[in-house]
């Protein structure tokens, strides 16, 4: 067990949408914390130490754990990367990492992983035992980067590895921020099919109680992967109901043919005029969802907030940032190179006058 009062932790991705939520909670628990990521220090947290450093690069990475007694290893790139970056910073990135901490002698490395691994499951609920089958070049590169962390353990580091399911929380928008700006204009908002399928999200705070759990739990029983999602979810439609509910239009989840809109979505992400990936589009027609069993047997970590409590604390933190920052163009200016930036509705934003 890694004391939470003595612990100096090393968050990777310390200002992205997770990492600094990670880096938040740990330094209010009263844990030394170091945040390592490329970009300037400019949204770092107070009393959080930040070091500028690409964890591409084995030199800047094992100064920067030296006299670490964890990492969070919480940077990474996000599907709508490049394929070579995508490879290069979720593989070679947790490779150098995971090489930086054993050179260091750091004993413990958190690896936030996803349940993209699983590519699209035929059984759901899906355990950890679940074979890797990715199918797209995020999920194949989340499953090498735990090949990866599986060797090391072999050698000795305690690396646990986690499997969040697609995270919601104050600071993410990505595709999120179109449901949210949607809802708050007073529009329908289209679904696949009759969105009656189980789409199972996780709350951020979730996802963060469960890496501390790891970092305080015995070596034993860390040293193993797990899922982390919400307890608690409806159909796609009720969820995603909830938000028009909220923003208060009397607005309705309206269906949509789905295999037309499939072929037209798939065309318009290959001609780069939609950020909705392909695994997205065929995620969204069948239930995907995980067990949580094996972090409450084995770690005692039971999730708060189910999805309807996720999306619709993220929609009250993204209507306060509208108001205070007047940013009425939250789908469609900036090229949401993050999940803390709406990501560019490309077409999608026209055929709002649809709805």
């Amino acid at each position: 067990m890694v004391s939470d009062t003595a612990t100096r932790v090393v968050v990777t991705g310390s200002l992205g949408m997770l990492g600094s939520h990670v880096a938040r909670h740990l330094r209010d628990e009263g844990w030394p914390v170091r945040g390592v990521d490329v970009r300037p220090a400019g949204a770092a947290e107070p009393e959080v130490q930040h070091t500028i450093a690409d964890i591409r690069d084995l030199a800047a990475m094992t100064r920067a754990v030296a006299g670490a007694d964890a990492v969070v290893h919480c940077a990474g790139a996000l599907p709508s990367y490049s394929p070579e970056e995508i490879r290069s910073v979720i593989v070679e990135g947790t490779r150098t990492v995971l090489t930086a901490a054993r050179d260091a002698g750091v004993p413990r490395v958190v690896h936030i992983s996803s349940t993209a691994v699983y590519g699209l499951p035929s059984v759901v609920p899906t355990t950890e035992d679940y074979p890797r089958e990715p199918v797209d070049r995020y999920g194949r590169a989340k499953a090498e980067a735990e090949v990866w962390c599986e060797r090391f353990r072999k050698d000795g580091l305690c690396v646990p590895i986690l499997r969040p399911k697609t995270f919601l929380g104050p600071g993410r928008m990505g595709l999120f921020a179109m449901l949210f700006e949607w809802a708050e204009e007073g529009r329908h908002f289209p679904i696949l099919g009759k969105g009656d399928v189980h789409i199972q999200m996780c709350a951020v705070e979730d996802v963060v109680e469960c890496v501390a759990t790891v970092l305080r739990a015995d070596a034993g029983i860390a040293n193993d992967t797990f899922n982390v999602a919400a307890a608690r979810f409806g159909t796609l439609r009720e969820d995603f109901q909830a938000v028009l509910d909220a923003a208060g239009h009397r607005r309705r989840v309206v269906s949509i043919p789905a295999r037309p809109a499939v072929a037209v979505l798939r065309m318009l992400q290959w001609a780069r005029l939609s950020p909705v990936y392909e695994r997205l589009l065929f995620k969204l027609l069948a239930d995907s969802y995980v067990s949580t069993d094996k972090a409450g047997e084995r770690l005692g970590f039971q999730p708060r907030y189910s999805n309807r409590d996720a999306l619709l604390r993220t929609f009250q933190w993204w209507r306060e940032q509208r108001a205070a920052t007047g940013d009425g163009a939250a789908g469609g200016v900036r090229p949401g190179r993050t999940s803390r930036e709406p990501w560019r509705q490309g077409l999608l934003q026209a055929a709002k006058v649809f709805f």
